[in-house]
């Protein structure tokens, strides 16, 4: 069947869209459920944390070897591999009879999960000549935005107006279709370079970066003196450089690491570091204030968050069509600053904020992180070649699930730690007791604002000229269609 009057570089963005929308939501849709799944399987809070854990560390493990998958079976079959085994996990969460099958299916999840988003960025950058990679970065912004966001509201809706069991069913419709759509108009592609199966590579890597994650989720909550996330933290840095002695000395090595000795692609991760992790943190943080504190519902909560995905989706688009004029630095700085300034703003919120000032301070906050995203994303590529592309977004990814893991942690330790030590001293005077989680809060949206400045001074380090094969000149034509096979 063909598809008419559809350029293959639209269709590569089409499945991905679905596939990464559905991969990103599914991290934040279940977190409004674990009340509810504690409650139907008579489990303790500390059971259910492993329904997203798990799903986590799958997701670790098979980030790294993604790019390698990718090369050596094909782009195609590997991306619907994922889609297929994600699609159908997922409909063997909502079937789950006990908790112990629900942690094994979101485990299966996972592996699709891990390789969803590295490999459908892969296709995405080849079919996307350089010169039209900032109207990439505009499409790629819209999952990446918009799933964390809407997954509160709609597995609010679907928890309490519903089943939890709707909150996996509902990437059945969207898994399908992507899959028969992928399946229909995709067109594979391999590297002759991929070499064989580097497995030191493949267990350092997913071992290194999983227990990297569960220490750096469990660290706020159990304290980071415990002693599994002691051992399970200072094992994974352990991984990773032996991981970089192992990796630098072979030929053909699971994760290309000297692609990082490339300027624009290692000072693009380092931004992407700082600006996701304070991006994820801020929106993990202000749905425990929202909550915890103000006591309104997980829907009102996603919908007072909502407004930021907006701002950034409109942005997109500006900052889509000032790339070819302002260039990546800039942008990148500007967005920046403006993130750092209205995340200030967050320290002085109060119990009696208006709801729709505090949807206009993440509108505007959308709107800066626009100006970070696409022309990061359209940059971070400019000087790896095709043939490395799937390696680089492997590192990509795995660079954003630690940053996503250490900006949440972060924030969540000075936000705990903070109201503890406060709260001790108020003598149980309950207003002083809430003043003191109120500061707890604030203290913590500090320590955003502080990470958003890091990002700030990180941006100066990207450089236009690193990046000119994406950026098109005055009088520069067009590239050409990227034939369908290519």
């Amino acid at each position: 069947m063909r598809l008419p009057d559809l350029p293959y570089k639209w269709v590569v963005a089409t499945i991905f869209v679905i596939g990464l929308f559905m991969d990103i939501m599914d991290t934040t849709i279940i977190n409004v459920a674990l009340p509810t799944l504690a409650r139907d399987f008579h489990a303790t809070a500390a059971s259910t944390e492993w329904v997203v854990l798990g799903y986590l560390l799958s997701l670790a493990v098979w980030i790294p070897a993604s790019g390698w998958i990718g090369d050596r079976f094909g782009t195609k079959r590997t991306f619907l591999f994922a889609l297929f085994a994600f699609t159908a996990a997922s409909a063997m969460c909502g079937q789950a009879q006990t908790l112990a099958q629900l942690n094994v299916f979101r485990v299966l999840q996972g592996v699709g999960g891990g390789m969803l988003a590295p490999v459908g960025t892969t296709m995405l950058f080849r079919a996307f000549p350089p010169l039209e990679r900032a109207k990439a970065s505009t499409v790629l912004v819209i999952p990446t935005v918009l799933a964390p966001a809407l997954g509160p509201i709609l597995g609010g809706w679907l928890v309490t107006d519903h089943s939890w069991r709707w909150i996996f069913y509902v990437n059945l419709p969207l898994g399908l279709f992507g899959f028969a759509f992928g399946w229909l108009y995709l067109k594979e592609h391999r590297e002759p370079s991929a070499a064989s199966f580097d497995l030191p590579g493949f267990l350092l890597s997913g071992g290194g970066l999983a227990l990297v994650v569960y220490a750096l989720s469990q660290g706020p909550e159990i304290g980071w003196l415990a002693g599994r996330v002691v051992v399970t933290g200072v094992v994974g840095v352990a991984c990773f450089t032996v991981l970089v002695l192992v990796e630098t000395r072979v030929a053909h090595p699971m994760l290309q690491l000297r692609l990082l000795s490339e300027r624009m692609f290692r000072n693009a991760n380092i931004v992407t570091a700082l600006s996701y992790g304070g991006f994820l943190g801020v929106l993990f943080l202000l749905p425990q204030f929202l909550q915890g504190l103000r006591g309104i519902s997980a829907l009102q909560s996603g919908l007072t968050t909502f407004p930021q995905a907006i701002g950034v989706i409109l942005s997109s688009q500006i900052a889509g069509r000032l790339y070819h004029r302002v260039g990546p630095r800039r942008l990148v700085v500007s967005g920046l600053i403006l993130v750092t300034s209205i995340s200030v703003v967050f320290m002085f919120l109060t119990l009696t904020t208006s709801l729709w000032w505090i949807r206009l301070i993440m509108f505007v906050r959308g709107f800066g992180m626009a100006f970070t995203f696409v022309p990061l994303q359209a940059a971070t590529y400019a000087n790896v070649s095709r043939a490395d592309t799937g390696r680089a977004t492997a590192i990509f990814s795995a660079t954003r699930q630690v940053s996503a893991s250490l900006g949440v942690a972060t924030l969540a330790t000075v936000w705990i730690g903070r109201t503890k030590a406060m709260v001790g001293s108020a003598g149980g005077v309950p207003a002083a007791v809430q003043h003191a989680q109120l500061r707890g809060f604030q203290q913590a949206f500090f320590a955003a604002a502080v990470i958003a400045g890091l990002a700030v001074l990180s941006a100066l380090l990207v450089r236009d000229a690193d990046a000119a094969s994406t950026i098109r000149r005055p009088g520069q034509a067009a590239p050409a269609p990227v034939p369908a096979g290519h």
